[in-house]
């Protein structure tokens, strides 16, 4: 056996570590105990041979003194020793006669077996060379004799004990020694049967613990592999005797208890190396025979056979050996040494086993049984011992206890229900290790313990959470820590007081008794309860505990949810008010758990997502587990219903899936008995009610009778629902259940139905009897009594008597009882069995080790109350290092909630630190006495908002904690920005965040938002510190006196600049560029918190002190100040109210961000925009005009969504007042300019409103929006002349926009002083004005003004417009006198009306126009003569006012040549229509009017280059007329025929009359033929010249009136 020790097993060092001969040593150990021995009065004359040793023979030494080597020993060689043994006896005969030595009765000494062994141990070792060589029994059988020798005493017993101890621990004795293993087995048969003489004094236990000692050494030492189960269970045995032995002193009883669990770490670590050789060799744990299993046995009885009682003999007198016959002493010998020499003698040793599960299993078994709390012979002190020592068994092999099925099911079983029990004690100490053991059981082998450990958590849940509501803070607001819950959700609703009896009891047992019984948890003391929140924080440490109850109990149907119940649980005990009925420790430990708890599901986010496989496969997808949570839910809701009302509870049940059909009985009562949440009372009540008879029979129908006895079935039918009170449904009950039973049973004692119908009644009726408290024990009913009542009614006959007794006394022993109506000690084991008989049928635990997968339903089920805990503990706590902890928790829920997703979570977190911040204030803070203090060149808004803000140190924590969690998270917040957004706005409106959005969005071409002006602005420099007090009381009283605020002291401003520091710590910019980037979704619920923030319409207006906000407050310097005065606009426009202006912009930039965002979020902002805009009579113009400017960037956005209408917001924007309108001009102007320079589509759409045209025209005379408006006008106008956007110019807007480039021509009339400055700069005063005036360009030369500019291109674009006329004209269909006013007259006008300016660079751009638009060959037609009036219309007019003096003025030096231009122009434009003039029959009307215009012309006196341009320009006309026959002179002589038409001679006639009055000789010097007969007739046509043509009186006044139209046309502008 040695051998396969060698080869089987990991060999511990054998080298001999002793410095000294080993040899030598065991003989010094020899004559230690004969030495010893011999002191004794009965060992007082042993032989000779005891101290010099044995001298034998030759023959004898060559046998025994050299034992043979493991390689020549056999059963021959060990019969030699065994003979040499009784030789050597005989051949002492001689000596000891020789020195003469008798006992007292005449027998030699030499003979007590005791002494001459160790005369011969020590004549074998004469010879040794290599004592590792030496056989070990045959070394250690002296000193066992000794031990097991019950005639020794104690000291001796020692002696013998500790040589055995050296020679074990110095390897004198290896696993290399011949005979080792069955030496070891002898050794551990000895020690746990030692025998000594006892006399109760110190020294029998140092016996004791030298034993101990040496069976600690022998299991832990190399001797532990070669032991077998046997020796084991021995070995145990006597430990555990010890340990149990009560009489032993308290320290024996402590070194027992650390040997015992020194041993039991080493003998369950075995357990390991039993799995790896199961796996090595492939082989079962069914392959130990079951023989072994029940031989193996261990008691810790102290009055066993190995316990300390019977090791302890009495005193002996005598001087004789025990067992030694008088007769032949020499040969019987000591009853022990024969022993010894019998187990050698005879055949080969049979080789033992190493131990294994038989003596492991048996071990366990033995310290399970040793927990029974209910074992009267066992104290709590044993107890508490063995507790210890299975904690330190379930902590090295828990694991494999599980793995192994025998000792799984005591686990599961002895251990369990005793450790459970154990729980419930009031004893400090049990309770601190019971429940140490049972955190080591559950974290080692808690995949086989599922109904176990829901059994135990159940029970310190209920135990340790208190059904007391949480006490009011004075300043703390009860709504940060809502979601506490109040109890557990494992707590079932006790049955209502005053039930009907029906299972032997008129009422349920009350609460407070089964909290007693240890049902409820109940009431426990702050040591067990600080005990049991220490196990629990234990618990919930290990890593994927948390994880297991969440996926084994929360989402199963009939579990309970464990994990929401341990979390509430600590979350309620963290608050402080728990230490009144605990310890003042149990609020931190519940704290730290919580957020240990919490913590590991933050460590878990960075692990990769994997589908880790569980003790059964895989671990269940967490959809699958989703679907049954939500299942559940329903269960439970309809099972609550169902307790209210059973019909409602069905139909809802059915509504939602869970019962498939309604009417369907199986359906029914499938889902009745199957789940535990239902009523019994009330599922009992239903059933038998009358109308259910099919539920009835189908629910009785559920249950599986064969093979048992009618009591039996029937306690199994009453532990499922509680009998009604009234008999009738007692009897549909019990009618019911005995055709069950009878057609499920076919057996002999019942004769039929009815017997059966009355046997059952008599069961329910002796139920009763037995354990009614109103029946007095002498008056129950005994067996007699029940067989008398049942006589004869088994078809005639009697039931068997046994059948009878053996349900009496079953029900005598056992009631039968709903299980949580029991009253008696049974109940826990009533429970307990019924617990066992689920395990069955459960399946075992899914271990979710390294599994993230669950984390996210897990934590959204449970993060409630840990945020609520979170806040309560923020706002309470007082120690930094509390602090630290609970801003780590926040910031790992909020990481948890954005991963997840879980937004309620982490909205619920912002709101709860946005109230503590204090900075969410409903109410707008008042800012009204702000004051600016300035410094250095920079500056700081000194509010009462910051100041108050800035002396709260919590509420600063709270808000850089709230920004950091947001930091990152920005696309998980949903409802939490409403807090996020009050915060900003609160902060925007007291300057401490940046005024604009430059970082996100550059789209809005707008400057940052104004904000309301200080109250006042203080500039503080070095001296201020060097004010005294006397000053600064000084500036205080001037200040009250003058009605203003107080300047800020010292204080206030030192808490501002904590404010703005703690505000920059926040990070605001990156928050919002994190928003930037949002995802659509998020960016909605962020819209809608922005868009909530806006005050209702029907509000009154945000109030505060301050009205006006641009204009800046003087300053004041230390002390001085100078209050402003209110302004106009002060007293009439409403208040602003910046804060409106902030969320309306950033909706607008979060709304443009693209084409999704536009799709998704600009509907609602622009409904919120449209709504502020119908309210523009309440808004400050700065409010409104960016509001205005958002709407019309969004429309210019969304023209492909049609939310908004263009022609509404157009109609909404020119409905403003006028004073309001030219307010808010430039933001208007600058939105719809972006609008028009948009989609062709809606700049068509926005170009043809009216309201356009008529916002253009109010807004054209601010001097701000004036060159926006042209702008604008400029890009309607290129678009409409032939842009490749198409036609925006129509029949609609035509008119209104050449009104509007005429009212920017007339404008530029500015020009002319810059014109004329110019012509007369060489007096110096005027040169000095040009230069005030800024005139003058870098080189000199002046510059021309904007207005000037514009005029001039407002000019081209209405010759563009010109242009247009004909394609506009085609498209109206109108008559053609209609269409020429309306297309042609306009441009005219507005030419005519340019051409007077008193600018000489907007009159020539006027000219040029005019005239390209009077040659335009689009104008004349000869199908109409409505162009004919460019002459009566147009040029008449127009040379009317060249000719009015008051035009002459506005620029003396440059009109004149305007005239002769006019003059010019008037001709030209006559010849190029003389064709088409004279097939006109006003042709004679016009060239009269041509040539009074001429005459007036020639008559101004103004200038000589009207004189020398006017007969050129007639001349030119006449010749042309004359060429083309329409001036025709008369026949030179009165002979020759006047071939002349009427007309032509009329046309001649006034003519001559009409040039020879202003210009005479022009007419004789082209036509000199004529000249003679012209003047004959001149009388004539005088006559008739005055006839015809009005003089030129009347000819002004036609002028006149023929220009009115085009005077009214050039009044517009200026009056304007």
């Amino acid at each position: 056996m040695a051998d396969s020790l060698l080869n089987g097993h990991t060999l511990r060092p054998s080298t001999i570590t002793v410095a000294i001969d080993p040899v030598a040593l065991v003989v010094t150990e020899c004559i230690t105990v004969t030495s010893a021995m011999r002191k004794h009065a009965r060992w007082a004359h042993s032989s000779i041979s005891s101290i010099l040793g044995s001298s034998a023979s030759t023959s004898t030494t060559t046998t025994t003194s050299r034992p043979s080597t493991p390689d020549s020993r056999g059963p021959s060689s060990e019969r030699s020793r065994a003979s040499s043994k009784i030789d050597l006896i005989e051949d002492d005969g001689s000596l000891t006669s020789r020195w003469g030595l008798r006992g007292k009765k005449g027998q030699s000494m030499q003979d007590n077996p005791l002494m001459s062994a160790f005369a011969r141990l020590r004549a074998d070792l004469k010879a040794c060379r290599d004592i590792q060589e030496f056989d070990t029994p045959s070394l250690l059988q002296p000193f066992l004799q000794v031990i097991r020798s019950s005639s020794t005493t104690a000291p001796i017993t020692s002696l013998a004990l500790i040589a055995i101890t050296k020679m074990l621990a110095y390897n004198i004795i290896n696993l290399r020694s011949p005979g080792f293993g069955h030496g070891m087995q002898l050794l551990a048969s000895t020690v746990t049967n030692c025998r000594f003489e006892g006399d109760n004094s110190p020294s029998d236990e140092v016996v004791f613990l030298r034993i101990l000692k040496l069976m600690e050494d022998m299991i832990c030492g190399p001797s532990g592999d070669v032991l077998g189960d046997a020796s084991v269970c021995e070995m145990m045995t006597c430990a555990l005797s010890i340990c149990c032995h009560l009489r032993m002193s308290e320290v024996l009883r402590r070194s027992a208890e650390i040997s015992m669990v020194t041993m039991c770490q080493v003998i369950f670590t075995r357990l390991k190396a039993l799995e790896n050789e199961v796996e090595a060799n492939g082989q079962l744990e069914d392959d130990v025979k079951q023989e072994d299993m029940d031989a193996a046995k261990i008691d810790s009885n102290p009055d066993g056979e190995h316990g300390p009682t019977a090791m302890q003999a009495l005193a002996k007198t005598s001087l004789e050996v025990p067992g030694i016959s008088t007769e032949r002493a020499s040969v019987d010998g000591n009853a022990s040494q024969l022993d010894l020499s019998k187990q050698t003698d005879g055949d080969e040793v049979k080789e033992v086993r190493p131990y294994g599960l038989p003596s492991i299993r048996e071990l366990f078994r033995v310290l399970a049984d040793l927990l029974d709390p209910h074992d009267r012979a066992r104290t709590d002190t044993l107890r508490v011992m063995a507790l210890r020592i299975v904690n330190v068994a379930l902590e090295v092999a828990g694991p494999s206890i599980a793995n192994h099925p025998s000792l799984a099911s005591l686990a599961k079983d002895t251990l369990c229900r005793n450790l459970f029990q154990l729980v419930r004690s009031e004893n400090i100490a049990i309770l601190h290790e019971s429940l140490r053991v049972a955190g080591t059981l559950l974290a080692t082998c808690r995949s086989v313990l599922k109904l176990q450990q829901e059994l135990f958590l159940s029970y310190v849940i209920a135990c340790l959470h208190p059904r007391v509501p949480i006490p009011d803070e004075p300043n703390i607001d009860p709504s940060i820590y809502a979601g506490i819950p109040q109890a557990p959700a494992l707590v079932k609703q006790t049955p209502p007081a005053g039930a009907a009896p029906g299972s032997g009891r008129n009422t349920p047992v009350p609460v407070r008794d089964r909290q007693k019984l240890g049902l409820e948890g109940g009431s426990r003391k702050p040591d067990a309860r600080e005990a049991m929140v220490e196990s629990i924080g234990a618990l919930v440490r290990i890593p994927s505990l948390m994880v297991e109850l969440f996926v084994n109990y929360d989402c199963e149907i009939d579990r309970s949810d464990l994990c929401s119940d341990m979390v509430g649980l600590l979350a309620r005990n963290a608050f402080p008010d728990s230490a009144t009925w605990s310890t003042t420790n149990v609020p931190p430990l519940c704290l730290d758990s919580l957020l240990g708890y919490v913590q590991q599901i933050a460590e878990r986010l960075e692990d990769e997502e994997r589908q880790p496989t569980g003790s059964e496969g895989l671990l269940p997808a967490a959809e699958t587990l989703r679907k049954q949570r939500d299942l559940k839910k329903v269960i439970i809701r309809g099972a609550t219903k169902f307790n209210e009302s059973p019909k409602a509870g069905i139909a809802f049940l059915a509504s939602q899936g869970v019962i498939r059909d309604p009417n369907d009985p199986q359906s029914v009562t499938g889902f009745l008995k199957g789940t535990t949440r239902i009523d019994k009372r009330v599922l009992g009540d239903f059933i038998a009610k009358k109308g259910n008879e099919a539920i009835l029979e189908a629910f009785m129908g559920q249950f599986n009778f064969s093979g048992q006895r009618v009591d039996e079935a029937l306690r199994q039918v009453l532990n499922t629902f509680r009998l009604p009170g009234e008999s009738a449904l007692i009897e549909r009950i019990v009618t019911v259940f005995s055709e069950k039973y009878m057609d499920a049973v076919k057996t002999t004692e019942v004769a039929d139905t009815d017997a059966l119908f009355v046997l059952t009644y008599a069961i329910i009726m002796l139920n009763t009897d037995q354990y009614n408290a109103n029946v007095k024990p002498g008056a129950r009913m005994k067996v007699e009594d029940f067989a008398k009542n049942l006589r004869g009614v088994n078809a005639g006959k009697d039931f068997g008597k046994e059948y009878l007794q053996a349900i009496y006394d079953a029900i005598k022993t056992r009631e039968i009882v709903l299980p949580e109506e029991h009253d008696n000690r049974h109940a826990f084991e009533h429970a307990w069995k019924e617990l066992l008989v689920k395990t069955q049928t459960a399946e075992d635990q899914v271990i979710c080790e390294g599994s993230k997968a669950y984390d996210a339903d897990m934590f959204a089920a449970t993060w409630r109350p840990i945020v609520a805990t979170l806040n309560y503990v923020f706002v309470s706590a007082t120690e930094d290092a509390v602090f630290h902890r609970v801003i780590a928790g926040y910031n790992q829920v909020a990481q948890i909630a954005a991963t997840y997703g879980i937004s309620e979570c982490l909205d619920r977190v912002i709101e709860s630190l946005a109230r503590m911040s204090t900075l969410a204030s409903r109410v707008p803070p008042d800012i009204g006495l702000n004051t600016e203090v300035q410094a250095g060149g920079k500056s700081i808004m000194v509010s009462k908002f910051a100041v108050d803000f800035g002396r709260d140190n919590k509420a600063e924590l709270a808000t850089v904690v709230l920004f950091k969690i947001i930091n990152g998270h920005e696309g998980a917040v949903r409802e939490g920005w409403t807090d996020i957004i009050r915060i900003i706005v609160n902060l925007f409106i007291n300057s401490l965040v940046p005024t604009s959005f430059t970082s996100i969005s550059r789209d809005l071409d707008l400057p940052p938002i104004p904000l309301q002006s200080p109250a006042q602005v203080i500039e503080r420099n070095d001296k201020a510190a060097e004010v005294g007090l006397f000053s600064a009381f000084t500036s205080y009283v001037s200040s009250v006196m003058n009605d203003e605020p107080p300047e800020p002291n010292d204080q206030e401003i030192e808490a501002t600049l904590t404010t703005v520091d703690c505000i920059n710590a926040c990070r605001f910019e990156e928050i919002l560029g994190n928003v930037s980037e949002l995802s659509v979704e998020s960016l909605k619920s962020l819209t809608t918190a922005l868009l909530s923030q806006l005050p209702e319409q029907d509000s009154p207006p945000y109030l505060t002190v301050k009205s006006e906000m641009p204009a800046p407050t003087p300053i004041r310097a230390n002390g001085t100040t100078t209050k402003p005065l209110p302004t106009v606009q002060d007293t009439q426009h409403p208040i602003y109210n910046p804060a409106a202006v902030y969320v309306l912009e950033l909706s607008t930039i979060l709304a443009l961000r693209d084409e999704e965002t536009i799709t998704a979020l600009g509907a609602s902002v622009a409904e919120a925009l449209q709504a502020v805009v119908r309210d523009a009579d309440r808004l400050h113009p700065v409010a409104l005009s960016r509001t205005v400017f958002y709407l019309l960037a969004l429309l210019r956005a969304s023209n492909d969504h049609k939310y908004i209408r263009t022609p509404v917001v157009l109609h909404a924007i020119s409905a403003f007042r006028p004073d309001v309108l030219r307010a808010c001009a430039q933001p208007i102007l600058k939105g719809m300019l972006g609008c028009i320079s948009g989609p062709a589509e809606l700049k068509s759409e926005m170009a043809c409103s009216p309201d356009f045209w008529a916002v253009l025209h109010a807004l054209v005379a601010v001097e701000e929006g004036a060159g926006l408006v042209f702008q604008i006008v400029e890009e309607v106008v290129r678009d409409g002349s032939g842009g490749s956007g198409g036609s925006v110019v129509s029949g609609d807007n035509y008119e209104a926009c050449v009104g509007l480039l005429n009212q920017f021509a007339t404008a530029g009339s500015v020009g002319a002083r810059q014109e004329q400055s110019r012509d007369s700069k060489g007096r110096p005063q005027q040169r000095g004005q040009a230069k005030e005036e800024g005139q003058q360009g870098e080189k000199g030369k002046p510059k021309k003004l904007e207005a000037v500019v514009r005029g001039t291109r407002a000019l081209t674009l209405v010759s563009q417009l010109a242009s247009r006329v004909p394609a506009l004209i085609e498209q109206s269909h109108l008559e053609m006198n209609e269409a020429w006013r309306a297309y042609w007259s306009p441009v005219f006008r507005c030419l005519a009306t340019q051409c007077v300016n008193p600018c000489r660079g907007i009159r020539q751009q006027a000219f040029t126009s005019l005239q390209r638009c009077l040659l335009s060959s689009e104008l004349a037609s000869p199908d109409h003569t409505e162009w004919t009036n460019i002459f009566s219309e147009v040029l008449s007019p127009l040379i009317n006012q060249l000719l009015k003096p008051e035009v002459y003025q506005t620029d003396p030096l440059g009109m004149t040549e305007t005239r002769v231009q006019a003059a010019q122009l008037l001709c030209k434009i006559f010849l190029h229509y003389l064709v088409l003039l004279s097939e006109w029959e006003g042709m004679l009307d016009l060239w009269i009017r041509i040539m009074g215009i001429m005459d007036r012309l020639m008559n101004s006196g103004q200038n000589d280059m009207l004189v020398e341009a006017i007969p050129e320009s007639l001349k030119n006309i006449l010749l042309v007329m004359s060429s083309d026959e329409h001036l025709m002179p008369p026949p030179t002589s009165e002979e020759d025929e006047d071939e002349r038409s009427e007309q032509q001679v009329e046309l001649w006639t006034e003519t001559w009359t009409r040039l020879e009055r202003f210009l005479p000789g022009l007419l004789p010097e082209l036509f000199p033929k004529a000249g003679k007969e012209a003047r004959v007739n001149q009388l004539p046509s005088a006559t008739a010249e005055k006839s015809l043509v009005p003089d030129s009186k009347d000819d002004d006044a036609s002028s006149t009136v023929s220009s009115q139209p085009a005077s009214s046309v050039a009044a517009e502008p200026q009056a304007a």
